[in-house]
Formats: C-alpha cells, structure tokens, sequence
C-alpha cells in the first residue's frame, strides 16, 4: 500500500491513488478549506492531480510562498480574461508573477487608459465572485498552434513553436469562456484569488523584450493574501512615490539629465558635493582597511577586451570608438581590465599579496532607454571598485574582511539589515570546471564562516567567477542589491598576471573584485530615497542656511558665515530681500538640517538661533557653542 509522507515525518497510506483535495480532507477539515496547491516530490501540482507512488508531499496555503505566487499567477489569468471579454481583438502574449504581483502583455491598438483599469478590475471581482472552476488539459503541439492562430493569437502560437518538442503542453481553462497556455499550477477556481488586488499601472514593452519588435502594452497589477497585506504595499508605494530620488533631487537642487545624453547624470553643486563627501568617506574608509588607490582610462584598445573575455560575453553593451587609424577602442564598461595592467607593472612577489587596489573609475553601459530610471539605473556611472590580488589560501580570509569592511560602511551609513546572496557557475560563462570548483568551495566556505544569513541564487555568477551580493533594506522596508564580492581565477591568467611565490616559482594570482557601493550615482540616489531626503548632517551638501531677519542683520550674517566655512561647515548665507518666514519655507523645502535665525538680539548677544529641519521649537546658542557643536557633528563617522 503506497504511502504519503508530510513534511512533520506523518505518513498516510492510500489504496490505489488520492488527489490534493481528497488529502488535504484527510489531514484536516481546516486544511481543506485553505489548500491552494501542493508540492509532490519538490514539484508543484494542482490539488487535481493524483498521486499514485510514494510521495512526500506539502499542501500549500497562503502562507507560504509558493501560495501566494500562484494566487497572484490566477489574478494574471482572470486579468487577461476580464481584458478580452471588455475588449474583444485583444491579444494576450505573456503574465508572468513578478515581486509583488504579476503583469500581462496585451497586444491592441488602442491605449489602455486609468479608466480601463478600473473598468478591467470590476471585471475580476465579478469573475472571482463567480466562482468559476480551473481545468487542466494536455494538448498536442500542432493543435496547440493551430488552435491558437485560428482565434487570431498569433503571439501565443509563436510562443508554441519556439517551446521544445519534447516538452508537455498544458491550456488551462477558467470556466468554460477562456483558456490560456500555461505551466500551471493553478487554483481549484477564480474564488480562490480572494479581493486583496490592485491594477497599478500600464507602460509599453517590446514583445520578447527585443527593441526591433512590435511595441506592447503592459499592465501591472500587486495581490496579496489579505486586505490588510494589500493596504500596507499600497502605502508603502505611496511612501515610496513621495521620497521618489527624482523629486527629490530637483527640490534639493542635486541634479537633472538631459535627452541629449541619456543615462548620464549633470550634477549641481550641491549634488556634487553629496558625491564629493561620499568619496572621501570611502576613500578614508578604504585607506585604512590597507587599500592603494588608482586610475585607469576609460578608452582601451579592442585587443584587451578580447583577451580579457569581455568583448565576447559583453561586446553588445559597450560603447566604442573608431579612431582615423582604423583602431577600434571601446569606453570602459568595468575597471578590471585595466587594473590587471597596473598589477603587472613591476615584479610580484607573494610577499605583496594580499594586494588591495581601489579606483572610483567612470564606467558606461548601454541600456536600453525604456530601462533608464534616474540614478538608480543610468548608462554611466561612478563604480567604487577595488581588486585584490592574492593567493588561494587567502581568499576565505580576504572574502570576511571585506563583508566586514562592507557591513561598516552600510551600519555608518544607516543601513543595519543586510542579507547575503550567493550566486554560483552561469551557463554562460569562461574558465574550467575545476577551476569554478575551486572558487565556489572558497566563497561558500567564507560565507559559513561569516555565520551570516544567506540565499543562494543558482546560475547568477559573474561569467568570470561566482560572486556575493549584497542587499541591504531601507527605512521602508524595500531591498537593494548593492555591494558585490567576486572570486576570479580566470581573468588574471588571460591576462598575464603573474607572481613569484615561495619557492621562485611563478603563479597566477586569484583576484577578488569588489565593489561596496555597486555605482555610486545609483547610492546616493537610494541614500536620497532611504532618508526622505533629510540626510544625515556630515553628509548633507548644505548642513547649515544662515538666515538675517532683515538686511540690518547682513554683514553679522556674513560674519557667521565666514565663522562657519573655516571650520568646514557646509553653509551658505541667503542674503535676499524675502520675508524670514519664506526664507524658512525654501530652505526647509530643499532639506537644509540647520536654518540659522539671525537678528538684532542675536547679533547682539553673539548668538543664533537654530532651527533644525521638521522641528518647530527653535533654540538659542552662544555662536562659539553652535560651532563646537558643528565641527562634532560635521566629523566621518569612522568605526
């Protein structure tokens, strides 16, 4: 008699064969009203699929995970079926389930507008309150497409064809009006989905993703187990559009870009300083964690990133440059080519190594305009690189005292919960097995030995090596992937870099490439979002507004101005005719900390009043006290 065994090491046994439904009845009344799917075997199934062998099986809720992606996988079908019943002619191409919801991409000519949406989301509270049942069914391919081009779905017979012959096709059917193909699993019926959904936007996508296909829209939609878990991302997206780097940016005069150069950030003054201060901070940080900064240019011969494996592996990304001579130069995309060069200047010995070399190198990639997104996705940046050369025995060590340096830089810089993600070998990459064996084994036992929590994301390795990511969580709880560490026993061979070890012979080094910002236009932009644009002090570009009440006030203005600047203080001095009240309202806008109220008692006192930014008690202080205080506050915070 065959045996089902559940993950708490109970086993039921069963006669010939049983299904989702009829088990999840058996463990519990309770569980049979909140069974969404289950996992035989490590494999999804609809409730409807029988067993018939032995099996370890989940049912799975809406607790789990895989729960609520199919919940939202169910609420992309219902979408794409309220779509066509309200606009016939539409078709459908793909509904994948994303972070936080899913999308569709629709084909038809006309644009979907907001009233659309609310029209498309009244459409799936009626269907899901029907109720309408879920059927699986296996289809041959030349049914399938022929299927599928009869009802005008060109798109999805496409779709048909490019799938491999061996590969089971399976439609389902919600009621008896629509079907789609689909992997599956799905939900037992549209009630299932509950009315914890929103449709949140449309934004057009080429069709495969490619930029020389036909243009398609896409609707995006967020759904959730629970009301309560619905209103919560929804304010979050709200928080989130409210501390938007963008409007941030302008209203704190940071920076802007231009369509004349895409993907490229013009800095203000302002904005530049915030860079300026975040790189000394780093440049410091860095100096005494042992750190020897370089330089390297942006233009390199085509030659070296053929050797370096770049050109092949990353060609379509770069930009380059035809020069009078017929020489083909490409503008750096990565600084590790050039870093190599550096390294071989000169012989090594293994007393060098560890040999840690930092550079802040401009790099530029393409990517395509509808990716661009302020400075969280440009197509030139400021990477905060740095690669070690040494040798294997030192890897595991080398690897945790970067994730220490790494884990500082962020806790100085507000962020305290980081996770760590491991990505091994890509299908797509250079180098032997036994090489990748090798540096696989060292970063995961470094990983261990950091005794932090990790993922790990199969497949996502540089091509040169496997790497750690990591993603660090704002003050509203989104994560970002920012710092990388990555083990390379490819690139420096190909390369040429070599060292003398202890018994005169030469040996190629590893080398460790690192970043802890990622890009630094890309930090500062999730600095400007995390903290709502009020900065912490010793980084604000402007830490101190000094405000005259009247123009009387001017020259005592100037002189604490003055005061200030030879201390280092960020300061500046508004000196225009304007009301003390809109002055106050400007400067508070644009997220000075410190707006200094200076008028006749001040001045004759030698005193100033502060006013710090989202306090409304104002406080008054000898002029020596406030700028004892400025130089503590205005100090790296250096551990």
């Amino acid at each position: 008699m065959p045996n089902i065994q559940l993950l708490d090491g109970k086993k039921i046994p069963f006669k010939n064969s049983i299904n989702g439904f009829d088990l999840a009845k058996k463990i519990s009344k309770s569980l049979e009203k909140i069974a969404l799917i289950m996992e035989v075997d490590g494999k999804l199934k609809d409730l409807s699929h029988e067993i018939t062998k032995d099996s370890n099986v989940k049912i799975i809720t809406a607790k789990d995970k895989d729960g609520l992606e199919v919940i939202r996988h169910d609420a992309a079908h219902i979408m794409a079926m309220s779509v066509q019943e309200l606009f016939p002619g539409t078709q459908v191409t793909i509904g994948p389930v994303i972070e936080n919801g899913f999308y569709y991409d629709f084909a038809r000519k006309e644009p979907f507008t907001n009233e659309d949406l609310k029209k498309i989301e009244k459409k799936m509270s009626e269907i899901i309150d029907r109720d309408v049942k879920t059927r699986r069914e296996v289809w041959k391919r030349e049914d399938a497409i022929s299927h599928f081009k009869k009802l005008g779905e060109k798109y999805k017979a496409e779709i048909i064809e490019s799938i491999p012959e061996n590969e089971e096709l399976t439609v389902y059917h919600h009621g008896d009006s629509w079907h789609d193909l689909c992997r599956g699993p799905h939900l037992a019926s549209s009630g299932k989905i509950g009315k914890a959904f929103k449709l949140t936007k449309v934004s057009g996508a080429y069709w495969r993703g490619d930029s020389n296909n036909e243009m398609l829209q896409r609707i995006y939609g967020t759904c959730w187990s629970t009301k309560k878990e619905l209103d919560d991302y929804l304010n979050r997206l709200a928080e989130a559009e409210k501390r938007d780097h963008r409007k941030l940016g302008k209203e704190m005069d940071l920076f802007h870009f231009r369509e004349e150069s895409p993907g490229s950030v013009f800095w203000h003054e302002k904005g530049w300083i915030l860079f300026q201060r975040l790189v000394e901070y780093m440049r410091t940080k860095q100096r005494l964690a042992g750190y020897k900064e370089i330089n390297t240019p942006e233009l390199l011969d085509k030659s070296l990133w053929e050797k370096s494996g770049h050109w092949e592996k990353f060609g379509e990304h770069m930009f380059t440059s035809e020069t009078p001579d017929e020489k083909t130069f490409a503008v750096k995309p990565m600084n590790c080519p050039g870093c190599v060069q550096i390294f071989n200047q000169g012989l090594k010995s293994y007393r060098d190594l560890p040999l840690k070399l930092s550079e802040f190198g401009k790099v530029h990639r393409y990517e395509p305009s509808g990716a661009l997104h302020g400075l969280l996705r440009v197509r030139a940046f400021t990477q905060d690189d740095a690669h070690i050369f040494c040798t294997e025995d030192q890897i595991t060590q080398e690897t945790l005292t970067v994730t220490k340096l790494i884990l500082e830089i962020y806790k100085d810089l507000g962020f305290k919960n980081v996770i760590l993600k491991y990505s091994d070998r890509p299908k797509k990459r250079v180098g032997e097995d036994e090489i990748w064996d090798k540096s696989e084994k060292a970063l995961m036992s470094a990983i261990k030995k950091s005794k932090l929590d990790y993922t790990i994301n199969k497949g996502e390795g540089a091509f040169y090596g496997p790497k750690i990511e990591f993603v660090l969580r704002d003050a509203i709880g989104r994560d970002w992937q920012c710092g990388t560490l990555q083990v390379d026993f490819n690139l420096p061979g190909r390369l040429g870099a070599t060292y003398v070890d202890s018994k005169g012979e030469k040996k190629v080094p590893v080398m460790l490439h690192r970043a802890l910002f990622g890009s630094i236009e890309r930090f500062i932009g999730i600095l400007i979002e995390n903290y709502a644009g009020k900065l912490p002090m010793w980084l604000s570009p402007v830490q101190v507004m000094v405000l005259p009440i009247s123009e009387e006030n001017n020259a005592y203005a100037k002189k604490v101005f003055e005061d200030l600047f030879k201390e280092g203080i960020k300061c500046e001095v508004d000196l225009k005719n304007q009301k003390i009240n809109y002055k106050i309202r400007e400067h508070s806008l644009s997220k000075v900390p410190i707006l200094l109220i200076l008028g006749k008692k001040e001045e004759k006192s030698q005193s100033v009043t502060v006013r710090k930014l989202g306090v409304e008690k104002q406080i008054t202080l000898k002029k020596s006290k406030f700028l004892k205080d400025m130089q503590n506050s205005n100090k790296l915070p250096l551990n």
